[in-house]
């Protein structure tokens, strides 16, 4: 089973690339963040017509999220994670697909830090990492699959300075992620791949992608029961270098 994870970056604007990638990787499961599109602008026929069930919680502009399944109808399980009443920001949504629990995080970027936007950011970990335990006392087979924005290590990052105030390495921000796998999750890629420099984003700017200047910030953790399972893990980063690419490549894992 294949389980994916891809912040799209506007999946209308990207969906000729998107819908590429699926014919060629042919993922069971696609976990995709930054919709930037309502519900109504979702392009569910199109995801329809090429073999895939979906379901999504879209938000005008910005966030929004779906996952959807080969061959088979996610069931939803959750469209919002639990507490913060008054957050209506469309970062998470999970849903069952054979057998298996999940989701599609997309975790608040919290720049500038410090600031409101920033413990925003620490507020919705606390949160994710409140809801993740129930998963670890149930022993469920549950993979959460995102973007986190968090590079969790500084083998994460390529090699720079310029990044040092920015919300996406702040120790507090990587002891977030670490706290959270601690839990019990496992981490995928580094399961497989410990020591391995791998990326996921790279951003527009400054020439980044041609200088492979990228940084890890989309996951795919584990629950226990999953980790004995894992049998690849890798990230498709040719997808970044196509024509009108999001600024993210697809991270995905293969178990038994």
């Amino acid at each position: 089973m294949k389980i994916a994870t891809f912040n799209i970056n506007n999946i209308n604007r990207r969906l000729p690339n998107l819908l590429a990638w699926m014919r060629a990787a042919k993922p069971d499961v696609v976990a995709l963040q930054e919709l930037k599109a309502s519900d109504g602008e979702f392009p569910a026929a199109a995801i329809e017509k090429a073999g895939y069930g979906a379901v999504w919680r879209g938000q005008k502009t910005w966030n929004g999220v779906a996952i959807l399944a080969r061959d088979a109808e996610p069931i939803l399980t959750r469209d919002r994670l639990p507490g913060g009443s008054d957050d209506h920001e469309a970062r998470y949504i999970e849903a069952a697909v054979r057998g298996i629990i999940v989701t599609s995080i997309y975790l608040p970027n919290g720049n500038p830090q410090p600031g409101p936007k920033f413990d925003y950011k620490l507020d919705w970990f606390a949160r994710l990492k409140r809801h993740a335990k129930t998963f670890i006392k149930q022993d469920l087979p549950v993979v959460l699959a995102g973007d986190y924005n968090v590079a969790p290590t500084a083998i994460d990052i390529y090699p720079t300075r310029s990044w040092d105030k920015d919300a996406l390495i702040q120790p507090k921000s990587r002891a977030a992620f670490a706290s959270l796998v601690a839990q019990g999750w496992g981490d995928a890629i580094r399961e497989l791949h410990p020591d391995k420099r791998i990326y996921t984003f790279w951003d527009y700017k400054r020439n980044r992608w041609p200088r492979d200047a990228g940084l890890r910030l989309d996951h795919l953790l584990l629950s226990p029961a999953l980790i004995s399972r894992l049998a690849k893990a890798g990230v498709d980063k040719k997808v970044r270098g196509e024509d009108g690419a999001s600024d993210h490549a697809p991270a995905w894992i293969v178990l038994r």
